[in-house]
């Protein structure tokens, strides 16, 4: 039976392709990923397992390629299965699992590095302040 070395011999040897489309790979680990029974853990090494032979023969660089568009994908068309945090790193949706909201206004940015500067303190201590002051 062929292993994963026995295949990046191959492809150093000129048998290069994969024989599969990327797009067609893509779709395969998002079916994969909808399959999967809920709390499964390390999701890309049993989507890519499951892959079979394909997952074998893809380069790594073409598989982490890969697996970076179908979690987004996934987390995108069934937010009530899946969630990306702010690292991007893929989850089971439940509610242990909180999106930091990562986004504030420009000009919020300003008037908080302005207050910093005027206190001589940095911007972290001063949302630190605020959210004592507001408890």
């Amino acid at each position: 039976m062929f292993d994963r070395k026995s295949y990046s011999q191959m492809r150093r040897a000129g048998f290069g392709g994969m024989g599969i489309s990327k797009e067609k790979l893509k779709q395969a680990m998002v079916e994969i990923l909808l399959q999967l029974p809920k709390g499964t853990t390390n999701l890309k090494e049993t989507v890519i397992y499951n892959l079979g032979q394909y997952g074998q023969m893809a380069s790594v660089r073409d598989l982490n390629d890969i697996w970076n568009q179908a979690k987004k994908k996934v987390a995108k068309s069934d937010p009530e299965i899946f969630v990306l945090d702010g690292r991007n790193a893929l989850h089971w949706y439940d509610d242990s699992i909180k999106v930091i909201d990562k986004k504030i206004s420009t000009a919020n940015f300003k008037k908080l590095n302005e207050l910093a500067d005027s206190n001589g303190c940095s911007v972290n201590a001063i949302v630190s302040k605020l959210i004592k002051l507001y408890k």
